[in-house]
């Protein structure tokens, strides 16, 4: 007899995490899926957890959830040749009982949290490829098939978890292809360093951890950023571009992160680390306009596969989790009213999304992507024309301040970066309302 479950999670990222648990944990029985040897082994993250949305899902999750570091300092640097520009927010006030970020590694977060959803009555089947949806005559899904003999396995409702590439929806005819221009392909290292040097090098104490996002010329004038972070004995450091960039391009990512590291301002930062991991991985960057189609009779979609990836402020995971856990209560509250699981009360899900930040921040940034794209000259221009200008300023000699002034903006001038500057910040203030 073919097996039957209230609801089937195909993957163990983030979503599908916090869809399976949530399910569980609500006495629904849950099958989760999973292609890697273990949930974590194919998860890619840069590293950095957002409690506001876990709390939600497990409240007490700090008392034995493997965090890294908590975050009491963002540091924003705008790299130049051989320099930088930056800004930076440290408060003493993220060393609160309750923090509200942590860098993380992920295949030590993802371990945990199948053992809350196995706890909560959840089961797991992991190095099991789910190979297509199955459908009734109507269309509508009603299970799956995998690769495993007799693989075929119905449930109520189907949510689809399984990352960027959304292999399932696509090979339904549920999304189309990805566009190159909608997806950045970013490598990272993890890079083994002593605990102490991390606390000298970035003034840190106990668990204390600095995050450093970066834009500027090292992404060699293509739309992308870099990032390092601070774990308790490694740093993450890892940098991405839009493919469609990579593809016109002649540096490979790894190149990229290589002249990363060789950075005069990261160098210092990172030396004598040993490279402990290398991983690369596709994250969704097209914004609210590449948003698929997200439910349909008897499925639903979440996490990076429905393209919830905030790249205006580097917010991936907890989009994950809030769109896992509002799928998953779709469908709990769907089972209590004894109502089927067709689109229209699917339905649900998708309104859920819109009244929460998740869509209300995608629609914010909606033009975003798109001005980026357009003006290559904030990844090489700008950061030169900006950070000539600070070094000229801040060069103590006999040149009186006026003077300088007039260098400064004669500099501008000739490189028409005035009108740019103005004009390009007055598209940003534009894409952002």
């Amino acid at each position: 007899m073919v097996e039957k479950f209230d609801a089937i999670v195909i993957g163990a990222g983030p979503s599908g995490n916090a869809a399976a648990y949530t399910l569980a944990k609500q006495g629904l029985s849950v099958l989760q899926l999973e292609r890697g040897e273990y949930p974590g082994a194919k998860n890619v993250q840069g590293g950095i957890m957002y409690a506001a949305e876990l709390e939600k899902i497990i409240p007490d999750f700090r008392e034995d959830c493997p965090t890294e570091r908590h975050i009491i300092e963002q540091r924003i640097w705008l790299l130049g040749d051989d320099n930088y520009i930056g800004t930076n927010y440290r408060s003493d006030a993220f060393n609160s009982e309750t923090p509200n970020r942590y860098t993380i590694i992920r295949a030590n977060i993802d371990k945990w949290f199948s053992e809350k959803i196995r706890e909560a009555g959840g089961l797991q089947i992991c190095e099991t490829t789910v190979t297509e949806l199955i459908r009734d005559p109507s269309g509508k899904v009603i299970g799956v098939r995998t690769d495993r003999e007799g693989g075929e396995i119905h449930a109520d409702v189907v949510i689809m978890a399984d990352g960027v590439n959304a292999l399932l929806a696509r090979r339904t005819g549920f999304q189309p292809e990805l566009a190159p221009q909608n997806v950045a392909l970013a490598v990272k290292e993890i890079l083994f360093i002593d605990p102490e040097l991390i606390q000298q090098r970035f003034g840190l104490k106990d668990d204390e951890g600095v995050v450093i996002e970066i834009m500027g010329k090292v992404t060699k004038g293509m739309v992308g950023t870099a990032f390092l972070y601070t774990n308790k004995e490694s740093l993450t450091i890892g940098i991405g571009c839009l493919i469609s960039d990579f593809k016109q391009g002649a540096i490979p990512p790894y190149k990229m992160l290589e002249d990363l590291k060789n950075h005069p301002v990261i160098k210092p930062l990172i030396e004598g680390a040993e490279m402990k991991e290398y991983a690369a991985h596709m994250i969704p960057e097209g914004g609210y306009k590449a948003v698929p189609q997200l439910y349909g009779d008897g499925w639903m979609v979440v996490g990076d596969a429905a393209h919830f990836n905030n790249a205006a402020h580097r917010e991936g995971s907890n989009l994950a989790m809030a769109s896992g856990r509002m799928a998953a209560e779709t469908v709990i509250e769907l089972k209590q009213a004894g109502k089927s699981f067709n689109a229209a009360n699917l339905a649900a899900y998708k309104k859920k999304l819109d009244d929460s930040f998740i869509m209300k921040d995608l629609k914010k940034y909606r033009n975003l992507p798109g001005i980026m794209h357009e003006n290559k000259q904030f990844f090489g221009a700008y950061p030169d024309t900006l950070t000539a200008a600070a070094h000229n300023w801040f060069t103590v000699d006999s040149v009186d301040k006026k003077t300088k002034e007039k260098e400064i903006m004669k500099s501008f001038v000739k490189k028409r970066s005035v009108l740019g500057l103005v004009g390009d910040a007055i598209k940003l203030v534009r894409a952002v309302r």
